[in-house]
């Protein structure tokens, strides 16, 4: 192993964990999920037990319930039968000795309203996003068509949202999750309502900015009532994402989520950098992160096309504590093994990301393995 990438196996202390590297796999929409019932399955299984190798694993997006879903063919972690899924995830990657979170998930108005028996998506106001809403073989038009009008959430169905993030938390556990994620990125439900070119409230939860990030602190006060905080980590993204939406202040609005973060002893916060793959100016990045870690006193974790080298770098800076990888992960489910070989790496096939089944999802070789599994 050359000394640039050591930083990134050392282990890291984690609440009640410890993590064996610094080497997170990042939550990859797959939209592979059983449908009806949108349950995991033994093929899931065998996913993520091959990259079980990783310090943690942070499941694909997961809906907390029906309206948050927005994908098609994507897992939720809100049925009996969905919990049952996932377990046979969590007792395979336990079994090859991996650790993961679950990734609690809500679209929002990433969304069509063929997920919903006809009626809206919700947001924190009335908007209409940019681009298309992947609805696969749901609509007749699919497997792309226009984001609809999603609706405002009222004031009186907060409560009842924050519930099903309480429900999905105790139905993670229940799985055998070793915590939980609460995405609040990527342009989703958690951050219409921190943006402030969605939310455009003249309530408790919209205006200012404290006001914009009030959601985002009553579900983790409820989450830890489900769990102990060591247990809950938390994904925030300062620019790019989908729908196009976008913050005026990103700097002055993320250091605030991550200062509201901080003081709870969760496990981390997960933060997507600004880069030419995530969307937004990369040149942000330069104020904004730096920012976020300065306000959080947690592991920080960040994601945003890294490679072997750099990620390290980063470690040794201590601009990060650990180092998030998606498509590489998703490409070379031994990633650790080929980082500390120097390579080779595969090359990720984007015609298999969503949808289908194994080809493209558990047949990419590993270093000392050329031919898939038969």
């Amino acid at each position: 192993m050359k000394d640039a990438v050591a930083p990134l196996f050392e282990p890291l202390p984690m609440g009640p964990i410890t993590l064996a590297n610094r080497m997170v796999m990042a939550p990859l929409t797959r939209s592979r999920s059983k449908v009806p019932g949108h349950v995991q399955t033994p093929l899931h299984a065998l996913y993520y037990a091959q990259r079980a190798s990783a310090g943690l694993i942070v499941s694909e997006a997961t809906q907390i319930s029906t309206e948050g879903q927005g994908y098609a063919w994507t897992p939720g972690i809100h049925t009996d039968d969905q919990v049952a899924g996932w377990a046979l995830v969590t007792d395979a990657v336990h079994n090859a000795g991996g650790r993961i979170f679950c990734q609690l998930w809500h679209v929002g108005a990433i969304s069509h309203s063929c997920f919903h028996d006809g009626e809206p998506p919700v947001s924190s106001s009335t908007w209409t996003p940019e681009g298309q809403a992947f609805v696969g073989d749901y609509h007749p038009d699919g497997p792309t068509v226009p984001h609809p009008e999603a609706r405002a959430l009222r004031t009186d169905e907060i409560p009842r949202l924050i519930e099903d993030y309480r429900h999905a938390a105790r139905c993670a556990l229940a799985a055998g999750f070793d915590g939980v994620e609460l995405h609040a990125a990527n342009g989703y439900l958690l951050d219409q309502f921190i943006r402030s070119s969605v939310n455009r409230r003249d309530d408790r939860y919209g205006g200012p900015v404290e006001n914009r990030i009030r959601i985002v602190g009553e579900i983790l006060d409820a989450l830890a009532e489900e769990m102990e905080p060591d247990r809950i980590g938390i994904r925030l993204s300062p620019t790019g994402g989908a729908g196009g939406s976008h913050d005026d202040d990103p700097t002055g609005t993320y250091a605030a989520a991550a200062k509201l973060c901080a003081g709870r002893g969760l496990a981390y916060l997960h933060v997507v950098r600004p880069n030419s793959h995530g969307g937004g100016d990369a040149e942000a990045a330069e104020a904004v992160v730096p920012a976020m870690r300065a306000a959080f006193d947690g592991p920080f974790v960040v994601n945003g096309g890294f490679d072997a080298e750099e990620g390290a770098a980063w470690l040794t800076d201590g601009r990060a504590d650990a180092i998030c990888y998606g498509r590489l992960f998703l490409a070379n489910p031994d990633l650790p093994v080929r980082i500390a070989a120097g390579g080779p790496y595969t090359e990720a096939d984007g015609d298999t990301f969503y949808g289908g089944g194994a080809e493209g999802y558990v047949d990419y070789p590993t270093l000392h393995r050329t031919e898939p599994p038969t």
